[in-house]
């Protein structure tokens, strides 16, 4: 029988340590509910015969644990088991009086709204510490050796928790918590992308005042979107004291599409990680930066995900000695995004060829306005500014 070309470059690496993707994964993050309503609202206006899953739910997060298990690249991945975060551990990014907040709310039989969108239910404290847990053990897999390239398949999302809040959809804040996992461990810098169709807000105001945590976020040009997300996500937010100049925000133009992401990760992202100089490099996905999502409108395909996965590889193979860490968020087209994720997984662990072909393919875009935004924002930063940027 004929061996496809995709099918051969699995074989062909499937016995290296190295180009294997270590998937760390707990079946009770599924438990967190987020029920029904119009959107993400949780609202029942009454005239509505149909009302939708809540977008962040737990269908979206199935599919991608299938592809991995039964999609072509399952040679590739290797499983681990996931655990719920110590207290301990959440105090190194969020404060004790937030932590408690949440424990309290908790303890209620009936569900609470913490912000918009954002719903504690029975089952979501629980889903949430396994998030944070699953991602710092992923970071801690790749610190002590065991892998270089370690994937956080984790629900709640986490980028827009802040030390002190929740927001967005958001509990506790995995990625910053991985973080500061490799920061106590001995990493000197930690450089954060965040390829999420939104502000990584939470992450950025974590580590706004450090110099060892270079965060970029390439998001749609939003704005805030009220009390619980002050910050816009602007070029001008660059971090505080010591931290100034390592926040770095690329606001891209609705309908960027994957030339305009890969126009601004050359002309932005690759110099600011050349010149930051990391021991380790945290790629922060959310799939909702598709074409398809229903809360963005930035027009990435499969192919713009695996060039995005391809060239954060090779920004690690080049500074960190291959070591990334890869932290699931947002993505809400419950099957494009597990595509999507499959694409992104490809780019990172270096497949020569795709595994799997898109089954929407092309789609229109022009990337001369996001070209022109870019330009705008390395103009931006032609006077010098404390830190890298």
């Amino acid at each position: 029988m004929a061996v496809s070309s995709g099918e051969a470059a699995a074989a062909s690496l499937s016995d290296s340590d190295h180009d294997r993707i270590h998937v760390f994964w707990h079946e009770g993050m599924l438990e967190h509910d987020t029920g029904r309503g119009v959107f993400d609202s949780g609202m029942d206006p009454g005239f509505l015969d149909v009302l939708e899953n809540h977008p962040e739910n737990s269908n979206r997060v199935r599919n991608m644990v299938s592809v991995l298990k039964r999609g072509p690249i399952a040679p590739l991945v290797s499983w681990h088991q996931g655990r719920p975060a110590l207290i301990t551990e959440l105090l190194t990014f969020h404060t004790q009086e937030y932590i408690d907040k949440l424990i309290e709310a908790d303890k209620g039989s009936q569900g609470k709204i913490l912000c918009s969108g954002t719903f504690l239910n029975p089952g979501s404290w629980r889903a949430a510490l396994l998030a944070a847990g699953t991602s710092i053990s992923a970071m801690r897999h790749i610190l002590e050796g065991h892998g270089k390239l370690a994937y956080a398949l984790v629900r709640p999302p986490g980028h827009h928790a802040q030390p002190t809040q929740a927001d967005g959809y958001c509990f506790l804040n995995n990625a910053g918590l991985a973080v500061a996992s490799a920061l106590s461990s001995g990493c000197s810098k930690v450089a954060v992308i965040d390829i999420d169709v939104h502000y990584g807000n939470g992450t950025a105001e974590g580590f706004y005042r450090s110099n060892r945590v270079l965060t970029i976020s390439l998001h749609m040009n939003h704005g805030s979107w009220g009390p619980s997300h002050p910050q816009t996500g602007a070029v001008d937010e660059l971090g505080e004291g010591e931290g100034l100049g390592y926040n770095f925000n690329i606001p891209l133009p609705n309908g960027s599409g994957d030339r305009g992401y890969s126009y601004a990760m050359l002309e932005l992202v690759v110099p600011a990680v050349e010149k930051f100089q990391p021991e380790m490099i945290v790629l922060v996905i959310g799939q909702d930066s598709s074409a398809f999502d229903p809360n963005g409108r930035q027009c990435l395909t499969m192919e713009g995900y695996r060039n995005i996965g391809r060239m954060v590889r090779e920004m690690a193979k080049k500074h960190c000695n291959g070591r990334m860490l890869v932290v699931q968020e947002g993505g809400y087209q419950i099957t494009y995004s597990a595509y999507c994720l499959h694409a992104t997984l490809e780019g990172s662990a270096g497949l020569p060829v795709p595994l799997l072909s898109d089954p929407v393919a092309y789609y229109p875009e022009d990337e001369s306005f996001t070209i022109e935004v870019v330009k705008s924002i390395k103009r931006f930063f032609g006077q010098p500014v404390a830190g890298i940027i």
